[in-house]
């Protein structure tokens, strides 16, 4: 399918949804970066933009990107909104075919999916090195389809956080897995309904 097509996808599911004056974080995302201190971020994939605008109040200096430009925009005007447009720039592209510029102290891809192409192992690759030394790589792919989500094919197989990391195949001389698990959470999905639901995280640090 083409990059209009994804576009159009996109840009279809952002509109469908409600506008919200607060998007939440994700869990995964919290958890990791309690307790770091906070410099450049890269949110791949930014969506309705919790976690970009959650890592802006804990004084991170964030780049945010989507394929959508729907999303795009009413990230933009949120994080204005509520006084962090100075903390959070968001921008569009289409992994498959760019890259945001510049260094990073961390990178987060939260469910980085799609029926569309995308190679999503040179995208995170592409992250790692974009990462400064020390800096972190958070992969959070789903582990299970909620009853919310766009692909309900039932012999969907997701791979593990280990086959991901393969995937990407980073020299571990300068790059690190501290870690590689599937925990379950109850998540909420965008029309309030419930389900437990499992994540595939995976955290990959650079050398320092």
């Amino acid at each position: 399918m083409s990059t209009t097509d994804a576009v159009a996808f996109w840009d279809g599911v952002y509109a469908a949804r409600p506008e919200t004056p607060g998007p939440q974080p994700n869990a995964r995302l919290t958890e990791t970066v309690a307790g770091l201190p906070p410099g450049d971020a890269l949110d791949l994939g930014c969506g309705a933009g919790g976690d970009a605008l959650w890592l802006a109040r804990q004084e991170w200096r964030v780049t945010a990107t989507d394929i959508s430009a729907v999303a795009v925009a009413r990230l933009a005007e949120l994080a204005r909104s509520q006084g962090l447009g100075e903390r959070v720039t968001a921008v569009r592209h289409d992994l498959q075919e760019s890259f945001p510029s510049g260094a990073f102290d961390l990178v987060c891809a939260h469910y980085l999916h799609t029926p569309f192409d995308l190679d999503r192992s040179a995208v995170l690759r592409a992250a790692a090195h974009a990462l400064r030394p020390g800096g972190r790589l958070l992969v959070v792919d789903h582990g299970s389809t909620a009853p919310w989500s766009w692909n309900q094919d039932p012999g969907l197989r997701y791979p593990s956080p280990q086959e991901v990391a393969a995937d990407i195949a980073l020299d571990p001389a300068t790059w690190t897995v501290e870690r590689a698990d599937t925990p379950r959470r109850i998540a909420k999905g965008p029309d309030g309904r419930t389900a437990e639901v499992t994540d595939h995280v995976l955290l990959i640090r650079r050398a320092a």
